[in-house]
């Protein structure tokens, strides 16, 4: 799949004039979001920034990279949030990053008043990008493990 960085696009646009908007969207409208783009382009935009590859990401993830990219480019879409979460977390993602994934995605947020979605934010938030050791604080909890696919 082509991309091109959004920082690339948002360069452009800082250039461009009312009057250039049709050049501009005729030469980069391949690199738009729509519903199914934009959960990959942001997903891809971060790792990059991150100088993670996919191919981690997805064995971090425990998915074959086959599965993993069908998902990321919603040729299958999964409702599994916890999926999702754990492409993020292989990702490095902030909590931030990982709530507009899961947005993207169509999927709520991780939310605060939720006793989980509080355990995986403070491992989000603590850098813990192993899964083993979020199954870990999970477990303590007395919760489902996010490597518990259903």
């Amino acid at each position: 799949m082509e991309h091109k960085p959004t920082n690339e696009l948002n360069n452009i646009l800082e250039n461009t004039h009312p009057d250039q908007l049709n050049d501009f969207l005729r030469e980069n409208g391949r690199y738009m979001a729509d519903d199914k783009k934009g959960f990959y382009y942001y997903f891809k935009d971060v790792i990059d920034e991150k100088s993670i590859k996919l191919k981690d990401v997805y064995s971090f993830a425990g998915v074959s990279e086959s599965y993993g990219s069908k998902i990321l480019t919603m040729e299958k879409h999964t409702k599994n949030r916890d999926l999702i979460i754990r492409l993020c977390i292989a990702g490095h993602f902030t909590w931030d990053e990982t709530n507009r994934a899961l947005k993207l995605y169509g999927m709520s947020e991780l939310y605060a008043k939720d006793p989980r979605d509080a355990c995986l934010i403070v491992a989000i938030n603590n850098r813990k990008y192993d899964l083993s050791d979020i199954d870990e604080i999970l477990t303590g909890q007395g919760m489902k493990k996010i490597t518990d696919d259903e």
